[in-house]
């Protein structure tokens, strides 16, 4: 319930990571929040680290600086800064003990932006060009180009020489006389099923006088229009909701996914806080794999089930076929050769009665968190993950909410 859930965000908050190494975690009592919360530790973690690195940095250039304009005092400071750097060193060693046993309580990525600017859009192939209505007369010309937008095209565009140059012939593994266009999915409709996780908001503008917020969901995709209303946080600019909600498309017609975030009125219509949009199709014909997260470990029971519908061996062959990639092939001793490549890896799964079968899943799921490694076909795969993204209304342009 969510009480338990906040119950256990308070004890997690105040013991840090000791807690967590005391008590080893029992199975049963783990679920995604605690996954969750160690995932946001591990994040918090690693922005110290940037941030103390970004300073040292700035301070030796500081140093370097002074060292320039006083010539004489030059061997002095250089032999201060190395000791500096030791002094760092040694502040951030100690914790690497501490969080390599940690992750007993397997982890997921919690990216601090969306997912799209870690994946360059993923626009790989598919890039988005807005299609304007033309201008008529002088009273459209004023009008903003989001106004004058009536549709979206989407798809590559590949201008080449004939013959095609050796270079792209051999690294695409194409056959020129159909061009660079192959292996794309066909243009027919797409039904999926979309299943919007929404873990919490953060640091909302305040909506109502008492310079609070009663936040609850709106999720728009197509015809598709839920409002939670029912479910509305009262008093709260920092909601915890940890909701899923499944809604049926059908690409192209309904790919821009919208989640917002109402506050609730007794009196009057609800205002919106903010809002946020996904661009589905993107992610679903994205090379870079973003329907579903690769996890960091392939189980069959308890908090860490494998959501994906479809297997990490089963992942792995169809990138293979599509890459047109040699393998997988599995061999002796937790081995799998996939290219030229070979990985090892664990070759026995337990079930919830402790039973060990034999699997390769979890040799194809080590090629999985690998693909990158993959010459030509390969690239890095969405991980397991949860994305923040900023909330915007469209009354306040470029103001986060």
């Amino acid at each position: 319930s969510e009480e338990e859930k906040e119950k256990k965000k308070k004890k997690k908050k105040g013991g840090g990571g000791e807690e967590v190494e005391e008590e080893e975690p029992d199975e049963s009592m783990l679920d995604w929040w605690s996954k969750y919360f160690a995932s946001i530790e591990t994040m918090k973690e690693q922005l110290r680290q940037q941030e103390a690195a970004a300073a040292e940095a700035e301070e030796k250039e500081e140093m370097e600086i002074a060292e320039g304009s006083k010539g004489q005092a030059k061997n002095k400071e250089k032999y201060k800064a190395p000791k500096d750097e030791k002094k760092k060193k040694q502040q951030s060693v100690p914790e690497v003990p501490e969080k390599k046993n940690k992750p007993k309580i397997d982890e997921l990525k919690v990216f601090n932006k969306e997912l799209e600017t870690e994946f360059d859009n993923f626009e790989d192939w598919l890039h988005t060009f807005n299609l304007l209505r033309g201008k008529i007369g002088d009273n459209d010309d004023n009008a903003t180009e989001e106004e004058r937008i009536v549709g979206r095209f989407k798809g590559s565009m590949c201008v080449y020489k004939v013959p095609l140059p050796d270079d792209v012939t051999k690294e695409a593994g194409y056959d020129p006389n159909f061009g660079m266009f192959q292996g794309i999915p066909s243009n027919d409709p797409i039904n999926v099923l979309v299943r919007v996780y929404i873990v919490r908001a953060t640091d909302l503008h305040p909506a109502d006088i008492n310079g609070k917020a009663d936040p609850y969901i709106a999720i728009k995709l197509g015809k598709t229009d839920i409002k939670d209303k029912e479910n509305y946080i009262s008093k709260q600019l920092n909601p915890v909701f940890g909701k899923s909600f499944d809604i049926e498309a059908t690409f192209p017609m309904e790919s821009m996914l919208t989640v917002a975030i109402y506050d609730w009125d007794l009196v009057g219509t609800d205002d919106l806080i903010g809002e946020t949009k996904i661009d589905l199709e993107n992610r679903y014909y994205s090379k870079h794999r973003a329907t579903c997260g690769v996890s960091h470990t392939y189980s069959i029971h308890g908090y860490n089930t494998w959501r994906d519908p479809m297997k990490p061996s089963q992942i792995l062959s169809k990138l293979c076929k599509e890459g047109k990639v040699d393998g997988p092939h599995f061999g002796p001793g937790g081995r799998v050769k996939v290219a030229n490549r070979v990985f090892t890896g664990p070759t026995e799964i337990e079930d919830e009665n402790g039973q060990k079968k034999q699997t390769d899943e979890h040799l194809a799921l080590t090629v999985l968190r690998h693909w990158e490694d993959i010459p030509r076909a390969g690239c890095r795969l969405v991980p397991e993950h949860v994305e923040t993204r900023p909330l915007l209304n469209p009354d306040k342009p470029g103001i986060e909410q």
